[in-house]
Formats: C-alpha cells, structure tokens, sequence
C-alpha cells in the first residue's frame, strides 16, 4: 500500500501522525507497526482534514506528507540541517513527480516546489476546496533534494481523482464569485495545453509529455463545465 511506504520513509522522525478517515482497508493496522499517533477522523476536506493533523502536533516543526510520497535518505539530511540551523519559519522542497512509470522532468511538474516543512507557531493550512497549501507567517527558504511523489498509476486513477478535484474547483470558483462564460470552455482548455505542452516545455517529456498536457486541458474543460452546471442548479 502506499501508505507503508509513506510511513517507511520517515520511520525515524520523533513523532509520527495520521490522520484516517474510518478506513475500511489495513491503514490503521499498518500506522500501528510504525508507532504512529492515529486519529480517526470523519473526512472534513483535504484542507481542513491536513490541518487537523497539524494541530495534534506535539513538536515545533511539521513536516506534511501524502501517502503517495516519499522522503529520501538525502532529503532528512536536508530536513535536520534547516531544523538545526533554523532561521527561517518554513521551506519549500521540491517534488519529483513519477507518472505512468516515468519520472517527469517538464510540464510544469518539475521543480514543482511546495511548503510542506514549518513552525507549527508560524504557519496554518488555508482553508479551500482543492489544492490547498500552507501559509506561513515569516520567513521561507528553499530545500534542495527532492520529495519523491508517486503520483497517478494509471490513466483510470488520474480520471477517478480529476472528477473529484473538477468538481472541487468548480466550487471554489463559485465560491470567489467567478461566473461561467461559455467562451471559457473554447478558451481556458486549449490555453492549458499550449502552457504545458509548450511553454513548460512538456514536448520534452515526449509522449508523457503530451499526455500530460491533454489530460489537464480535459480537466480544465470539466472545471468550466462543472461551474456551469452549479451555476444552472442555482436558478
């Protein structure tokens, strides 16, 4: 499971937390071999549900990780030097991305930095419906050694997820006020493809490359048409 990996990789941390959502598979039965603190907690969003791990928290840095993701032997390394030489609030480390039995170096996936380390004193999860990110309240800096993201397997489980996460930000559009446009739908796809597929150089990453770069232009399409439908349930 992907999640044993998760756990193996940081095994040695002094505290390790999950958060589970009354899984029905051997989630808890693993967290339970690696000592971890688990809370089971009924699915809240991924926001609210991260920063629920974040507040049962007991040391002062945080270190967040999806259960599709791995910290490597050099990016400890990394992780202790920042901590101990701490003087700065939070760091953005950088994702290697593992898509369909490739790792993906273009397409806007790579350096792909995100903040995942922090003072749990200096920072706080943002509140949003999809792709939510920490807010930290000082200053950042930057790790060098990569996290390791294994991220969709398989065409299927990148639709599976790309429904969810459309309907999503449909909502958090509705939510800034934005309204749908039937030129969006003509426009905002296309213009994602050309951004990936050209401008973030994911002709380089060759056929993965390309479809990479259709996968998101459909996703952006679902994201417009999905306001629509909200917008047309409102009436």
């Amino acid at each position: 499971m992907n999640i044993e990996e998760a756990l193996r990789s940081v095994r040695e941390f002094p505290e390790i937390i999950v958060i589970d959502d009354f899984s029905t598979d051997d989630t808890v039965a693993i967290a339970q071999r690696f000592d971890a603190k688990i809370y089971r907690i009924k699915w809240q969003g991924y926001a609210k549900q991260k920063q629920t791990g974040i507040d049962r928290a007991t040391q002062p840095w945080v270190l967040v990780l999806d259960s599709d993701e791995r910290v490597t032997g050099e990016l400890k390394r990394d992780i202790a030097d920042a901590i101990a030489n701490a003087g700065y609030q939070g760091y953005y480390i950088p994702r290697k991305n593992f898509f369909l039995g490739r790792w993906i170096r273009y397409s806007g996936w790579w350096p792909d930095y995100t903040l995942r380390l922090f003072r749990k004193d200096s920072a706080y999860m943002e509140q949003r419906e999809v792709h939510e990110k920490i807010v930290v309240n000082g200053k950042t800096s930057h790790l060098k050694s990569p996290l390791e993201h294994f991220t969709y397997r398989t065409i299927s489980g990148y639709i599976k997820k790309m429904d969810n996460y459309s309907t999503l930000a449909a909502r958090e559009l509705k939510g800034k006020g934005i309204s749908f446009k039937p030129c969006y739908l003509f426009i905002k796809p296309p213009f994602t493809f050309l951004k990936m597929f050209l401008l973030q150089q994911g002709f380089r990453d060759g056929f993965h490359g390309l479809i990479l770069a259709l996968l998101y232009s459909f996703y952006t399409f679902l994201k417009y048409l999905k306001l629509w439908e909200i917008q047309e349930k409102g009436k």
